[in-house]
């Protein structure tokens, strides 16, 4: 079974999916396999649940009776009917990525777009080699636009990504302190992001230049065609306010305040705004999309509790984007405690870069500093050492913290949410 052979199954069906529990009348289900799991054992069950088809890479589970067909690898079946997909669609699709931000920013652009069109998005974080072509495959005839998030700890992985995805316009958020580790350096992350637009230059499409961040105006500089932002010259121009604890932006004399905190987040909604209007869309309906945005995905989620304003921020963390956080909640009125977890994938630089974050936390004057995880631990000689979540949460029974703002910030891995109700 090739491509071309197959793709007209693929049009008559509902989804794709790579998960056996949540099969549904018409999907397609890729019966991933690996060192501890054949996910083509459930083949049958598959099609009896009411898939469509079903790809497996063992070729003793093949019967073409059933709709149940052989390919060499699920992994890259996957991929080749994403590519193939993307070369019919006639829609503009915007690539993303960044070392902070990029899926806050993949959500408000995914609102404000919606003003007027109907768009696909990447939805949670399917960023990766699977969840790119997954996102691809989704796009139906109804939709206009695709916004597709792009997520890399290593070198080439963006490349890969874009000959899936094949972006029309482009915008990296910025270059950080992320996956340090895999990258191999700060310098490695610029490389690595930077096949977004190597990928664009190559096939003459439109980048999304922040004209504020020296490193984009770099890597774009003497190229269009683009659409840029951040100074007077730019093609549009914001202004930084905030309101309470959230962030806005004034264009013209209209401002639209987010439910977002942190002045960190100025540049996403920029970048939202900016394709907003460039496809069009009337700034009344992008305040209107900026305004209704609320997050729910522990990135920059203003949380109120027993009278107490807790930020969570929970779903990711590295050196930059931790730092901003740091002096973002400095910033807020009353009395506060940071609760900070480990930021993970930084290799040989992991221990020096906790230790500047607790340097910057003492720094501040925070009126409680909590630490949690094993790296935190090794620079942070408090009894406010925890070294897992569950350590945490042992102490929050017993110590109520009293402060009026809470921050919570630290990698997926650490899972500080967990604490959320004993706080």
């Amino acid at each position: 079974m090739n491509i071309e052979q197959f793709y007209p199954l693929f049009l008559q069906s509902e989804h794709v999916t790579i998960d056996s529990r949540r099969i549904g009348k018409n999907d397609i289900f890729f019966a991933f396999s690996g060192e501890n799991f054949n996910a083509a054992t459930f083949a049958d069950q598959a099609i009896e649940k009411g898939a469509l088809a079903v790809i497996v890479e063992q070729q003793d589970f093949e019967n073409k009776a059933k709709n149940i067909f052989y390919a060499c690898s699920t992994l890259e079946f996957l991929q080749e009917l994403a590519v193939h997909h993307r070369k019919q669609l006639n829609i503009p699709v915007i690539g993303l990525t960044g070392s902070n931000g990029k899926t806050t920013t993949k959500e408000i652009i995914h609102a404000v777009l919606s003003e007027r069109f109907t768009v696909q998005y990447t939805l949670g974080n399917l960023n990766n080699h699977i969840g790119v072509p997954l996102t691809i495959l989704s796009i139906k005839p109804k939709h206009e636009i695709a916004v597709i998030e792009m997520g890399a700890n290593h070198q080439k992985e963006i490349e890969l990504l874009c000959s899936i995805c094949q972006p029309d316009f482009g915008y990296i958020t910025n270059f950080g302190k992320a996956h340090l580790e895999g990258f191999g350096g700060f310098e490695g992350v610029i490389k690595g992001k930077s096949e977004l637009y190597d990928y664009l230059k190559n096939h003459q499409q439109t980048i999304v230049v922040n004209e504020n961040d020296p490193i984009q105006v770099e890597k774009t500089e003497n190229y269009t065609p683009k659409i840029t932002f951040g100074k007077e010259i730019s093609d549009y121009q914001f202004e930084l306010f905030s309101e309470e604890l959230f962030v806005g932006l004034m264009y013209g004399s209209t401002k639209a305040v987010s439910k977002l905190t942190g002045e960190y987040n100025f540049t996403n909604l920029c970048a939202a705004a900016s394709l907003g209007l460039h496809f069009g869309i009337d700034f009344k309906k992008i305040k209107h999309a900026i305004e209704n945005y609320v997050p729910t995905n522990m990135r920059s989620q203003v949380v109120k509790k027993e009278g107490r304003t807790l930020v969570l921020d929970t779903y990711n963390a590295n050196p930059s984007s931790m730092n901003a956080s740091l002096l973002n909640f400095i910033t807020f009125e009353g009395s506060k405690t940071i609760i900070i977890g480990d930021m993970l994938e930084l290799g040989e630089e992991s221990e020096q870069e906790h230790e500047n974050i607790l340097k910057l936390a003492l720094e501040l004057g925070f009126n409680e500093i909590i630490t949690v995880g094993k790296n935190f631990k090794t620079v942070n000689s408090s009894q406010k050492a925890f070294e897992s979540t569950a350590e945490l949460i042992e102490y929050l029974k017993l110590n109520k913290i009293q402060s009026e703002n809470i921050l919570l910030k630290g990698s997926r891995g650490i899972a500080l949410e967990k604490s959320l109700d004993f706080i």
